[in-house]
């Protein structure tokens, strides 16, 4: 294999490093490259600067109003965004429901989403995960029932991500009570606006309000909001979950992550030497950016997987775990590096313009809110003992 970019990929990787130089705002960058607390405005800014240069879907065909990408150039794409300081891209619309809307959806909800979830005119986020059904999807019990040309949906759902900005939510809903779990469930979209939603927050435990548990009482959905076929929506969430483990192994933020470790362990010293030159730390820090690299290459041959069509196999769920596992161990290596002073954060110290002084240094009042909320990445998404199943039997025949 030969891992050497060619000249055109080169040429590209300059585009894109110079457009986020150029284009992104001094604020925003400061806020991602210091772990600040980033604004739905933050957000939808530089969403709307890649749209207007036409890169707002990176990862769409030219059909539905991507730039095209292959495989490579979507990497080279998300890498630089990472290096750069920008936002993540918020999977919910564009890595999400998008491609199930393009496989599945007909022509009319073609035309009427995906165009707003481009320009970062809507903001989706996701309705599968219920009290009782996380990682067991399929026992949901949140029910749709048919009335003329509309559903009526009572039930909950939880660990919904930024559901308090959101436009839409797509949901997994039971139609069929009376038939196998996993063959009774249809993929409904639904407008946020509905009565009988109501959004409550749930505060994690770095004192964040990013999820929440959503109510829906008697709210009713326009049958023309049913993605696909009645009753086959698990086949459709299926399809969904291998591109949001995918995506969840984040591997240019992780990059960029371990070079912000590796500034802050070249500050910190101990004993009167660098802490990166210790030899524990070296070696615990070498051992997680050896895991990248291999991480790396699997993620290229998923992308070279969807490239000809094909939905994330297996190899999705290795992904997912080893990236949050990665993931996880750089925030803690980042709170050990700074040792106490980690612990005592003040979460009005994660929103940029903070007046008052930090207890120790700068570059420490966001690292023990990050590690904290990296906790939650082996459970979302299909808890990683799911995946280790999942891998056991579908690559291994266990």
């Amino acid at each position: 294999m030969d891992l050497n970019f060619t000249a055109e990929e080169q040429a590209f990787r300059e585009e894109v490093r110079s457009f986020v130089r150029e284009h992104l705002d001094e604020n925003i960058r400061h806020k991602v490259h210091n772990g600040l607390h980033l604004t739905k405005q933050d957000h939808v800014s530089w969403q709307r600067a890649l749209h207007a240069r036409g890169w707002g879907a990176p990862g769409w065909p030219k059909e539905f109003g991507g730039p095209g990408w292959g495989p490579v150039q979507q990497y080279i794409f998300d890498e630089e965004c990472a290096a750069g300081g920008a936002p993540r891209l918020i999977p919910f619309g564009l890595k999400m429901v998008a491609p199930v809307i393009m496989a599945f959806g007909n022509a009319a909800q073609q035309q009427r989403f995906l165009p707003k979830i481009a320009s970062a005119e809507e903001w989706w986020c996701q309705g599968y995960s219920e009290p009782g059904a996380g990682s067991d999807l399929a026992s949901l019990r949140t029910r749709a029932r048919r009335d003329g040309d509309h559903y009526v949906v009572n039930g909950q759902k939880t660990w919904n991500t930024l559901g308090q900005h959101a436009d839409w939510i797509f949901c997994l809903v039971r139609t069929d009570t009376e038939v196998k779990p996993q063959r009774g469930i249809s993929f409904l979209l639904i407008d946020m606006k509905s009565p009988g939603i109501t959004v409550r927050p749930i505060i994690t435990l770095d004192g964040a309000h990013e999820v929440n548990e959503v109510w829906f009482e008697d709210v009713r959905v326009p049958v023309e909001n049913l993605v696909g076929e009645e009753n086959q929506g698990w086949t459709y969430a299926k399809f969904l979950l291998g591109h949001e483990r995918t995506n969840i192994a984040g591997i240019g933020i992780a990059k960029r992550e371990l070079a912000r470790l590796k500034r802050i362990a070249a500050i910190e010293r101990k004993r009167g030497r660098p802490l990166i030159e210790d030899p524990l730390f070296a070696a615990r820090l070498a051992e997680l950016e050896i895991e990248l690299m291999a991480l790396e290459l699997t993620n290229l041959r998923v992308l070279s997987a969807e490239a000809q069509k094909r939905a994330p196999g297996p190899e999705a769920s290795i992904l997912k775990i080893k990236g949050t596992e990665i993931q996880q161990g750089i925030t803690e290596l980042l709170v050990q590096a700074v040792g106490p002073y980690a612990l005592p954060f003040r979460r009005e110290a994660l929103e940029a313009g903070w007046q008052d002084d930090p207890i120790g240094p700068s570059h420490a009042v966001s690292l023990a809110a990050n590690y904290l909320n990296m906790r939650k990445l082996s459970i979302y998404g299909g808890s990683n003992e799911i995946q280790k199943n999942i891998i056991s039997q579908r690559l291994l025949g266990l």
